[in-house]
């Protein structure tokens, strides 16, 4: 009540009184004030360095997204991807502001319960639901590519052919993979212990992206080259398309497949289920800190997919696949080592989007019980084999970027963190009329716009058939 008897008669500067606020109660303390006891919100003291952090929440960040973001430049224009990836990734920091906010003031770091103290327990199911919504097509979307890519890798190494043999199905690899690997990762208690995990992931997308850089240069102009060796090599699709004949790159453009584009550039950028239980484990946490953790992944992650989606769509231009790595020779040693980074990539990311799905679920159906080593094990068993169900009964990666995409992206980025503002920090602190409030309500009109006019356009594509008609 002193601190904002203070702030309400201008005693003490607006930011002073957010830090005491953060350092006196509303986030963990070295040690109790005076007379009081400090607010806690774990049962450990965080220790991940700020270093692992920006490695967990860039690996939550980077996932199967960056394979389609040439194909999504291939239908906005060159001008138009980048500066609509820069808009969502601003509106990507602005949400993680307005989300920190929300549980600095409030002295909470679980999504769910930012939901329950905003709309009661309704609250808290709806955004249980999209949290598990969102990271399992993320995992569903990893686990694709791995039943995709796997086989070929493997069948290359072994000189086979990936559809003759039983044990090169991908949906027997994708089982083999999720108990050998993902389980026993999943199966950590902390996400601070991924960080060694999600350095390595991040260092084999690097190697992916100069890989995608070294083969334009290698490559040049990849369409249009029949008379060379190209033409035995390149995917059978490649010279039959006819979409881009003379390597012109467009700047601006828009078509029907924007249903899907934007989308997936929206997916690319959902990393909140994350944020506050990497903010948990954050060592000396504070909304600063944990907001420069957020700057400097989403920066790094944009300058990944902007390189990477430039250099892909300028080998391939409009002929460019939702998959990028099918574009290139399945022969060629280098796409076969990167074939097997982004495997591995994508595989060490699955535990990391896991973990916010057991959170949701535990705050769901066990709120307030003690840690389950049997229940830690159980939740992560029943979602890898849901998930598993689902990859293997999906058609393609495309339909899972398009509908996760339209609903819970704009969801998490854009609804949830504006609602949770306009009803959690309280009106004495900030007028419903006040400019930061008037944004968050924009924000948050802006995310119901992009969900309506997204899934809009993706239905009715489905209703005339040119999604099958794309080929992709």
């Amino acid at each position: 009540m002193e601190l904002q008897d203070a702030k309400m008669n201008g005693a003490l500067p607006l930011d002073a009184v957010d830090y005491r606020q953060e350092r006196e109660g509303f986030l963990p303390s070295r040690g109790p004030a005076p007379g009081s006891k400090p607010v806690q919100f774990m049962d450990f003291e965080g220790k991940t360095s700020f270093g692992m952090s920006v490695f967990n929440l860039s690996n939550a960040i980077m996932g199967s997204g960056i394979l389609g973001l040439a194909y999504a430049m291939a239908h906005t224009g060159v001008i138009f991807f980048l500066a609509l990836l820069l808009c969502i990734a601003l509106l990507s920091s602005y949400s993680i502001h307005l989300l920190l906010t929300c549980a600095g003031i409030v002295g909470i770091r679980a999504y769910e319960q930012l939901g329950q103290r905003a709309f009661g327990p309704a609250g808290k199911v709806v955004v249980a639901a999209v949290i598990c919504l969102h990271n399992v097509g993320a995992m569903s979307s990893y686990l694709f590519i791995i039943k995709s890519e796997l086989p070929l890798v493997i069948g290359t190494f072994l000189y086979m052919d990936p559809e003759g043999d039983w044990f090169l199905k991908g949906n027997l690899l994708i089982i083999i993979v999720s108990v050998l690997i993902i389980l026993p990762l999943a199966l950590m208690k902390h996400l601070g212990y991924l960080g060694y995990t999600s350095g390595l992931s991040l260092t084999c997308m690097l190697f992916f992206l100069v890989s995608v850089i070294y083969k334009k240069f290698q490559l040049g102009c990849a369409i249009g080259r029949n008379e060379t060796a190209m033409e035995s090599e390149a995917p059978v699709g490649l010279h039959n398309q006819g979409l881009n004949s003379s390597c012109e790159a467009q700047m601006f453009t828009v078509d029907s497949q924007m249903s899907y584009t934007v989308p997936i550039m929206a997916f690319a950028f959902v990393c909140h289920p994350e944020v506050l239980p990497i903010y948990t484990e954050l060592c000396r946490p504070s909304k600063r800190r944990m907001q420069a953790v957020a700057n400097v992944s989403i920066g790094a992650m944009f300058c990944m997919y902007g390189l990477t989606a430039t250099f892909g769509y300028l080998t391939f231009y409009s002929n460019v696949e939702a998959e990028m790595l099918h574009m290139y020779s399945q022969k060629d040693p280098l796409i076969l080592c990167v074939r097997l980074a982004v495997l591995l990539a994508v595989t060490l990311t699955v535990p990391v989007v896991l973990f916010p799905i057991r959170r949701a679920l535990q705050q769901l159906l066990f709120p307030g019980k003690a840690f389950s080593w049997p229940r830690h094990v159980a939740i992560a068993l029943i979602l890898l084999v849901l998930v598993n169900v689902l990859v293997i009964c999906v058609p393609t990666i495309q339909d899972i970027f398009g509908v996760i995409g339209s609903t819970s992206a704009p969801s998490l980025i854009f609804i949830l963190p504006s609602i949770f503002y306009l009803r959690i920090v309280p009106s004495e602190v900030e007028p419903f009329l006040s400019w930061p409030k008037i944004q968050a309500l924009c924000f948050g009109v802006l995310g119901v716009l992009f969900m309506a006019v997204s899934l809009g356009f993706m239905f009715a594509n489905w209703a005339t058939g040119q999604s099958r008609l794309s080929g992709h």
